[in-house]
């Protein structure tokens, strides 16, 4: 396996490995705290064209090779698919250079924000608003697991118009008879009148985003939103020093289909409101994409893990927003103990109930 071009951080201070630290613009020693600044960026986040894109010669993700990392500082020699991360074997920082490889390169990043204080203390405040949740989730917030990681997300922009076909359903009243207790009675019954529809709306999309690691469950990422993506940085491996980066393993192409169907719910609305009325349906719609463009992104993550009950449960908090989703237990005791109360109040105010109808209080 040949080898690499990849970058190291060396501290001008004391020799150890700089990182980037979250919330500030530079490069800090954690041990005698020396700063370089990140250089600033000689270019704008650019949009793809998906067009000039799909005519490009390129291998699935899933064939490429691993990244060979060989460490300045200690020597060791390693391999990962990962585009940073830290040697196993003397913590040092280690950055791939992705822009010689035959995957897409990062085109933006969205820099760590939430320090390790700052997570514990979204930890602690997530933690204490469970219900029912056991004290061993209190010490989520000291989780020795947690660490920064960059996961790759897939960004879609475009121009759609889109022709649908539809009813549009009026309601109406009618006087309806009934008879009731041998009573002839009479009352207002709502009718829907149904007409045919169709119509074109168009849509300009920005942005759309989705997932491009199937590392992480996407209904905890999904609950992480919104991200500030006006936020974003052009891409430079100086924001990777220190915190781990996962290399997409979704390919863009089914990227693009997880988009198109996150458009599809939003063109149906715009159907349903062109076509008006109290009731509308939708039989079906085809919708043709404009000026379809698309960036690979770096969003940052915190990921913590605890143990309970011999079970491992994963945290996941917004590196921007301090936002926290994730798994959590229950306490059987405690769910318990409310049931039983919960009845005891019960049982007593039908006793009081019962008591005071009987005169007794």
């Amino acid at each position: 396996m040949s080898q690499q071009t990849q970058t190291q951080y060396p501290c001008s201070g004391c020799g150890a490995s700089l990182e980037f630290a979250p919330g500030t613009t530079v490069l800090k020693c954690p041990y005698c705290g020396t700063e370089t600044p990140v250089a600033a960026a000689d270019r704008a986040i650019r949009e793809h064209s998906w067009a000039a894109f799909t005519g490009l010669p390129r291998k699935p993700i899933a064939t490429l090779a691993p990244h060979v990392f060989t460490c300045r500082g200690c020597g060791a020699v390693t391999q990962s698919d990962k585009i940073s991360e830290r040697c196993q074997f003397c913590g040092a920082a280690l950055v791939a250079d992705v822009t010689s490889g035959e995957q897409v390169v990062p085109e933006a990043v969205l820099p760590f924000l939430i320090d390790r204080p700052a997570l514990r203390e979204a930890l602690r405040g997530w933690a204490s608003s469970r219900w029912f949740a056991p004290n061993s989730l209190k010490r989520v917030s000291e989780a020795e697991s947690s660490h920064s990681s960059y996961l790759p997300h897939w960004t879609y922009d475009a121009n759609t118009v889109s022709a649908y076909r539809g009813e549009r359903g009026d309601h109406y009243w009618e006087t309806e008879s009934y008879t009731e207790n041998g009573e002839t009675k009479t009352r207002q019954v709502q009718k829907t009148r149904w007409w045919s529809a169709n119509g074109v709306v168009s849509r300009t999309f920005d942005d759309v985003l989705v997932t491009g690691t199937t590392r992480v469950m996407p209904k905890h990422l999904d609950a992480l939103e919104p991200w500030p993506l006006p936020d974003a940085e052009p891409y430079r491996p100086d924001y990777l020093a220190g915190h781990e980066t996962l290399r997409y393993d979704v390919e863009p192409e089914a990227g693009l289909d997880a988009a198109k169907s996150r458009m599809a719910s939003v063109i149906e609305d715009d159907c349903k409101r062109d076509i008006g009325g109290d009731e509308q349906r939708v039989h079906s719609v085809d919708t043709e994409y404009h000026d379809l463009t698309f960036k690979l992104m770096l969003l940052p993550v915190w990921i913590a893990c605890y143990l309970h009950a011999g079970r491992t449960f994963n945290v996941l908090v917004n590196g921007r927003t301090a936002e926290v989703a994730g798994e959590r237990p229950y306490s059987a005791a405690k769910i318990t103990a409310t049931v039983i109360a919960a009845l005891l109040l019960i049982a007593t105010i039908v006793v009081a109930i019962q008591l005071h109808r009987t005169g007794r209080i």
